[in-house]
Formats: C-alpha cells, sequence, structure tokens
C-alpha cells in the first residue's frame, strides 16, 4: 500500500472538488446574495489543501493503481469531500454545528437527500445551489469524472471505477476506462440537460428547473422547497420527475446502448425488465390501497401512488404526498421499496435490483438441489451462467448490508431515538434515499436527531453510497499488510 499515493490521488479529488465550487460562487454574485463570501473561502481552502496534499506526496511512478489503493482512494477521498464540501455551509452559518454541516454535505455526496434545514427556502441562492450540485456530482461519481479527465492513471482507472460504480459487475462501455467514463458523464450531463428544458417549459424557473434536475438524475432528493415537490401541486412536474426517476434507475449503459440505436436494450435486460415490472405491480397494489382510504379520484391515487414508489424505490426521495397517513399496507410497501433500490450501474442506492434477482433466482436453486440432489444447475441471468466468486460477493453484501442495518438501528436506538424513527433512518441512510417514518418522515427532516445518531447515520450514508465493501474492507486488518 503506497500511502503516498493514496493521499496524492486523494488531494486531486479535493482540488477539483474546490473548482466545482465556482459554479455557485458565480450564482451567488449573480445573484448578489451573502453566499458569495463564504463559498469564495471554502473553494479557496478546498483548492489550497488538494494542491499541498497533491505536490507534498507527489510519486514519480502514479501510473498503477493496485485493487486496494484503489479502494483506499475512493473510501478516503469520499470521506474528504464530504468534509471540505460542508465548509460553505459552516463559513456561511447556515447550521449553528459543523456536525450539521456535514451531515448536509455528506448526506448530499452521497445522494442520500436526508436534511436537517428547517427552512430551506430561507437560504441564498448560491448555498441552495451547492446543496444541489454536490448531489449532481455524487450521483455519477467525483471518482468516476477524476478517472475521465486524470490520462497519467492509465489502466489502473479500472481499479478506482470498480471501487466507485454501484455494481457487482462494472460494465466496461469502451476498451479504455477513462472512454468509459467520459461516455457516461456525457449521457449523464445531457439527460440533465433534457431536464431542465423540459420543467422550464412547463414554468418552473430556470434556478429551480437546475437544482431540480441536479437533484433527480443522482437520485438524490434535495429540493429547493420546504414541501419538496409537493409545493408545486403539478401534474406535469410529476410526470416530467417520474420519467427522470425511472430513467436514473435504470443502469446508465443501457442508456447508452440506446443512443446507439438498439432500441430493444431496456427490454433485452433481465434486470432492467423486473426493475420496471417491480415498479408497475408495487404501483399498482399501492395505488389501489389508497383509492377511496386516502384519495376519492382513481386519478389522483395513480398520481401520488406511483410518485412516491418511483421516488423511494429508486431511492430519490422527493416527496407529492405524506405517507405516513397512508394506510398500513402502503406504508409496508414504502418499507420493502427502501431496501429494494434500483438497478445497478445507475445512480440510485439499495440494496439494488440484480443482487435480489441472484438471491432468488440462488434459493431456488437451493430448492431444487433438495428435489433433485444428483442434479447439476447453475444461477443465470442474461442467458449467462453466473460466477460462484459473483454470487458469494452478492450473498456476502446482503449479510452484510442487513447486519450493519440491524447494528446501525439498535446503535441509533441507544442514543435515545424512538424505535420507527432509528429503524426506519438507518434503512434510509444506508439505502441514500432520505425520508422514512416518525421524526424522519416525509413531512419532517432529520434536525431533531441527537448529534451522536448524526454521526451514526453519516457512517451509515457513506457506507450506502460505497456498497458497504469499499468502507468497511478498510478496518480489516490484513487490509494493510503485504
Amino acid at each position: 500500500m503506497r500511502w503516498r499515493f493514496v493521499l496524492n490521488m486523494v488531494g486531486v479529488l479535493i482540488f477539483f472538488m474546490g473548482l466545482a465550487m465556482l459554479i455557485p460562487l458565480m450564482a451567488g454574485l449573480f445573484y448578489k446574495d451573502p453566499s458569495a463570501m463564504p463559498l469564495f473561502m471554502s473553494m479557496a481552502i478546498t483548492c489550497a489543501a488538494g494542491i499541498i496534499l497533491y505536490l507534498f506526496f507527489r510519486l514519480e511512478d502514479s501510473a498503477h493503481v493496485s485493487h486496494r489503493e484503489g479502494m483506499a482512494i475512493v473510501a478516503i477521498g469520499w470521506a474528504a469531500i464530504g468534509l471540505f464540501g460542508a465548509l460553505p455551509f459552516y463559513f456561511g452559518n447556515v447550521f449553528p454545528t459543523f456536525v450539521d454541516a456535514l451531515f448536509e454535505s455528506v448526506s448530499g455526496f452521497t445522494t442520500t437527500g436526508a436534511s436537517v434545514l428547517t427552512n430551506i427556502e430561507s437560504l441564498p441562492r448560491g448555498f441552495l445551489l451547492w446543496r444541489s450540485f454536490t448531489q449532481w456530482l455524487g450521483g455519477m461519481g467525483i471518482i468516476v469524472l477524476s478517472v475521465a479527465i486524470l490520462p497519467f492513471l492509465g489502466v489502473g482507472g479500472m481499479q478506482l471505477y470498480k471501487a466507485e460504480v454501484p455494481s457487482p459487475v462494472p460494465d466496461k462501455l469502451k476498451p479504455r476506462i477513462r472512454d468509459t467514463a467520459k461516455l457516461l458523464w456525457k449521457v449523464y450531463f445531457f439527460i440533465s440537460l433534457a431536464e431542465v428544458i423540459l420543467l422550464m417549459i412547463g414554468g418552473m424557473t430556470f434556478f429551480d428547473s437546475l437544482c431540480h434536475a441536479f437533484t433527480t438524475m443522482p437520485t438524490g432528493g434535495f429540493s429547493t422547497k420546504n414541501a419538496s415537490i409537493a409545493h408545486f401541486d403539478n401534474v406535469y412536474f410529476d410526470l416530467v420527475l417520474i420519467f427522470f426517476m425511472l430513467l436514473a434507475g435504470i443502469n446508465f449503459s443501457l442508456h447508452f446502448q440506446m443512443l446507439r440505436g438498439k432500441t430493444m436494450a431496456f427490454w433485452q435486460d433481465s434486470e432492467c425488465r423486473f426493475f420496471l415490472f417491480t415498479v408497475l405491480i408495487l404501483t399498482f397494489i399501492v395505488s389501489l390501497n389508497i383509492y377511496g382510504s386516502v384519495y376519492e379520484k382513481s386519478g389522483e391515487a395513480l398520481r401520488y401512488g406511483a410518485f412516491q414508489v418511483i421516488s423511494i424505490v429508486t431511492t430519490t426521495g422527493f416527496a407529492t404526498a405524506d405517507y405516513e397517513k397512508w394506510p398500513a399496507m402502503s406504508q409496508m410497501i414504502i418499507l420493502f421499496c427502501m431496501f429494494l433500490g434500483a438497478s445497478a450501474g445507475s445512480t440510485g442506492g439499495g440494496m439494488k435490483c440484480i443482487r435480489i434477482m441472484l438471491c432468488f433466482k440462488y434459493c431456488y436453486k437451493e430448492l431444487f438441489a433438495l428435489i433433485h440432489p444428483h442434479s447439476v444447475s447453475h444461477v443465470k441471468i442474461g442467458g449467462k451462467v453466473v460466477s460462484e466468486d459473483v454470487m458469494r460477493s452478492i450473498l456476502g453484501f446482503l449479510a452484510l448490508y442487513m447486519g450493519l442495518f440491524a447494528f446501525c438501528s439498535v446503535l441509533l436506538a441507544g442514543i435515545g431515538v424512538d424505535f420507527t424513527t432509528a429503524f426506519t433512518a438507518v434503512a434510509s441512510a444506508i439505502g441514500n434515499i432520505g425520508p422514512g417514518f416518525g421524526l424522519v418522515g416525509p413531512a419532517d427532516n432529520y434536525a431533531q436527531i441527537p448529534a451522536a445518531g448524526k454521526w451514526v447515520l453519516i457512517w451509515c450514508m457513506l457506507l450506502g453510497r460505497l456498497e458497504i465493501y469499499t468502507v468497511l474492507i478498510l478496518l480489516v486488518p490484513e487490509f494493510y499488510r503485504k
């Protein structure tokens, strides 16, 4: 493990994150609001820290990145980015404590969307844009961006990409990983731009359209309004956001294939079919359940049912209704959606549909083996046999996911948080969703969680965003041995 090289690369990531503050800084100057000076100070400190780390730990041979170094760069880099991303909020006195500023920053970069802000609309526009922009950067991943624009990483960039991209088996669309990262960012950018245009066509201001596009495509969920999307109460906006949340929840390599003319790319992908079919079934059940009991018109039940289900299952976290007032069955489905998550290779969080699919297939294989003990069967997906290594990794991930969820829920309850809040706050944080139930429901936020509880949730958000292994591996003693 070359720690000098790891810190050198972390310095590069911090520097580029500092440069990204230029966009909200320009917005602050344009609107002449008080966010300009805190953003300028934060940008200067962040860029300076990045340059110092890069120069002080610079190595001549930096072309190859080992597997362990890749994971260390991603985990430490992500923690550092969350730390420096909190500076604008801290210097701008947006929050009373640095823990709150750090919570908001990590929630942004991990695309969780859990907020401790009690009055979002009172924030200067520079801070609102930075808050949304952190999610857009975190969605596709600052590390993937760095791989795309740092040619000196060479082939070793695959190690960073594998540690960053939330997928059991990362898709290489091009022979060179740098070209793959560039393609993904182009797709990400143009879909985001299309959303901005469509929201503006519906009458949303350019600023609000930009901020909501910045938080829809990364499945983040931060809004510029206290009531989230419910503030607009507009069917057109709901439909546009539903469409783009679904796009964000689908593997981005499929978007690239669609743009290349493969019109059946979505249908031919078994995970995409599973994801869309699951969303359709759950939307139908929830809409039927709330029709008559909550909404008198079937159209309203479908509108609000579909939005909440899609928002939670894609781990976006936007809200147009308070689902805590819905029947118990609908609430249970919403809770189930928190664990399910979107597709692998998307910007969504949760366990991912492909892992759930393969887990079901594996369970069926074991049942089949009990009936036919001498048979030889394999787990397949898309007509291809899934290797034992991948299956072992997936089953290990699911076990760790549920184990950490249980442990952190008990920990949060021990701090003094009630059962419902502790249970769903951890599920929401580790799934990178945002809203939960109880004190952290869609009509509330995380401001009432104790400071110690916020540290637990910050840890959960990082675990969820980096797919658990990348963070947890740093705690294993063997990781540091030769």
